[in-house]
C-alpha cells in the first residue's frame, strides 16, 4: 500500500458533493499506515500535483450518471482508460475530476494505478444536507477504497 494516496473530492456545503470528504473521514478512523489521505475540492492543479510521482491513487468523488440510484457506489479503473464519458464526476470547478485525471494522463503525471470510487449523488444545492442514500453509502465506498488499496 506504500506511496498511495486517496483523494477525497468535495464541498461540505453542497449536499451530496461532500461524499468524497466524508469517505476520507471514515478512512481516517481506520488503520491505514502509509496511505496519504488528501481532501480537496477538485482543483485541477492541486489534483495533478497530488497525483504526480505516486505509484497509485484512489479518487473518491460524487458522480452523476443518471443510470443509478443515489447512493450507488461505482469503482472505475482509470489506469489505462479514461473515465467513461457518461460518468460526470462532480465539481464546483469548470473542470471536473475526470477531466483533471485526463489532463494528468496527457501530461505524463498520472500514477500507474488510478481507481475512481464514485458515489451516485442526488443533491448539490448550496446549503443542502447530504441525502440519506449518500450518507448510507459512505462506509460502502470506504470499503471499496480499502479493497483497491489491498490490491495496490
Amino acid at each position: 500500500m506504500g506511496d498511495c494516496a486517496v483523494l477525497g473530492i468535495g464541498n461540505r456545503d453542497r449536499g451530496d458533493d461532500a461524499v468524497g470528504l466524508l469517505v476520507l473521514d471514515a478512512l481516517g478512523r481506520r488503520d491505514l499506515e502509509g496511505i496519504d489521505l488528501r481532501p480537496g475540492d477538485g482543483d485541477p492543479g492541486w489534483m495533478i500535483d497530488t497525483l504526480e510521482g505516486r505509484r497509485c491513487a484512489v479518487v473518491v468523488d460524487a458522480m452523476r450518471t443518471g443510470a443509478a440510484a443515489p447512493g450507488t457506489v461505482v469503482v472505475i479503473d482509470a489506469s489505462e482508460h479514461e473515465v467513461p464519458a457518461m460518468t460526470r464526476l462532480s465539481s464546483s470547478h469548470a473542470m471536473g475530476a475526470a477531466a483533471s485525471l485526463e489532463l494528468a494522463r496527457a501530461l505524463g503525471r498520472l500514477p500507474a494505478r488510478v481507481v475512481v470510487v464514485g458515489v451516485e449523488a442526488g443533491s448539490f444545492g448550496l446549503g443542502d444536507d447530504v441525502t440519506s442514500e449518500v450518507a448510507n453509502a459512505v462506509e460502502i465506498a470506504a470499503d471499496a477504497v480499502m479493497e483497491v488499496l489491498a490490491d495496490a
